[in-house]
């Protein structure tokens, strides 16, 4: 028999951390697009999958969820002066909590200004930057540990759209990209927002609006961002620039998706520059990035691309694409739900979330476009304005699809039963 106070750590230490079904950060558990679910739906039925519920007025911007046990944790905000991290019941959808963080950050022009990013939940904590460049640590019942100002105390600056990056949480660290020459990239210890290093590029760089991914290549654990002026590495230990890849970058004044990465191997994409991949060469010493290929006709567009095996997928302009990663060969395209649908993958499906509010369910396979369900949620906001496009990535986790749009959240039953 083992005794009460062997067993009881144990399933304590097991509750404080993400399960194979979470969803705990941007783009999933390996900021891959990839969900760990299994036993969904194989084929939706006519109209799509069971509706379980449906919130409205959570607020406005394009964070997507993320999601922990039965929580959903997501950044809103309600006019300039209020954005907030909020906690919603995955049973249900009604919040929990809200914890305002900071105020909207400034755009160049009338479109887009909202709430972006999506919080990264770990260990019983969640860190969550503002578009105006309030990094907060909060625990999960809401309370504010700590909080930093990009701009305020890194120097940081941004572009045209403000900050919407996803802060990446490495072991005991949390990584951000303030961007400027002061802290082009930062390290700060997660506990107490203490800084462990200030990565800088001479001369300096805008953040931009993708996501930090780590990549291991060339005997060095790095840190790969999409800045303004292109794609660039930083040495995960130190925080010594490494190496740039500027052509995606070239004409783009919005790099918004996230990198994908296999091996030593580095794919970035916008819709004025392109698509490239690159192959990072050398050692600890020095490392370059090897353009492989550069294509225009590959995914480039806002809902970011998700390596399968051989194989990429994701939306350009104006069709989804299937490519042979290795050599950027299209396997096939088709207009599914549109132009620039954000994408997740589950079960060797891909999830569709259309920039015009649809949803649709396709296998992932390079053999053809083999759609396995399509629908339009209920109440959905008119497409007025290019304001009102939808561009929060599907999350599926629990065997539960959350589609993010306009004030609304969106909870579907995916599972198989």
């Amino acid at each position: 028999m083992v005794c009460r106070q062997c067993w009881l750590p144990l399933i304590l230490a097991a509750c404080s951390f993400a399960t194979a079904a979470d969803w705990p950060q941007w783009r999933g558990p390996e900021r891959t697009g990839i969900s760990q679910e299994t036993g969904l739906l194989k084929e939706w039925p006519a109209g799509g999958p069971k509706l379980l519920w449906q919130v409205k007025d959570i607020g406005d911007g394009y964070s997507t969820p993320a999601v922990v046990g039965d929580r959903l944790y997501l950044i809103s905000n309600k006019g300039m002066d209020n954005e907030f991290v909020h906690c919603l019941s995955a049973a249900d959808g009604k919040e929990i909590w809200s914890t305002t963080i900071g105020k909207v950050g400034p755009n160049g022009g009338p479109n887009y200004p909202g709430a972006r990013s999506t919080p990264t939940v770990d260990d019983g904590r969640l860190f969550a930057l503002g578009s105006n460049g309030d990094l907060a640590c909060l625990e999960t019942s809401g309370k504010l540990v700590w909080k930093k100002n990009l701009c305020d105390e890194f120097g940081g600056q941004f572009g045209k759209w403000a900050y919407a990056e996803s802060p990446l949480v490495d072991g005991e660290a949390v990584v951000v990209t303030p961007g400027g020459a002061e802290a082009t990239m930062l390290k700060l210890n997660k506990a107490n927002g203490e800084v462990i290093w200030k990565g800088q590029i001479e001369g300096g760089d805008k953040a931009a609006y993708s996501s930090i991914i780590v990549v291991e290549a060339s005997g060095v654990r790095q840190y790969v961002q999409f800045l303004e002026k292109g794609l660039v590495g930083f040495d995960a230990k130190t925080g010594k620039f490494l190496w740039r890849y500027d052509q995606t970058a070239k004409g783009s004044p919005a790099n918004i998706p996230t990198p994908v990465a296999k091996d030593a191997y580095v794919y970035s994409a916008t819709n004025r520059g392109g698509a490239g991949l690159v192959q990072l060469k050398g050692g600890t010493n020095a490392i370059d990035a090897e353009q492989v290929y550069v294509s225009s006709q590959l995914p480039t567009a806002i809902g970011g691309a998700v390596l399968i095996g051989d194989y990429l997928y994701g939306t350009n302009g104006n069709s989804l694409i299937c490519a042979d990663f290795a050599t950027s060969d299209i396997k096939w395209q088709d207009r599914a739900v549109g132009s620039a649908a954000s994408l997740c993958v589950a079960e060797g499906r891909l999830y569709l979330h259309g920039e015009n509010g649809d949803v649709a369910l396709v296998e992932a396979t390079p053999e053809g476009y083999r759609e396995k369900g399509k629908f339009t949620p209920p109440g959905i906001q008119p497409r007025g304005s290019v304001n009102s496009k939808a561009w929060a990535y599907p999350v599926v986790s629990g065997g539960k699809l959350y589609i993010r749009d306009l004030g609304c959240v969106w909870c579907y039953d995916v599972s198989a039963k």
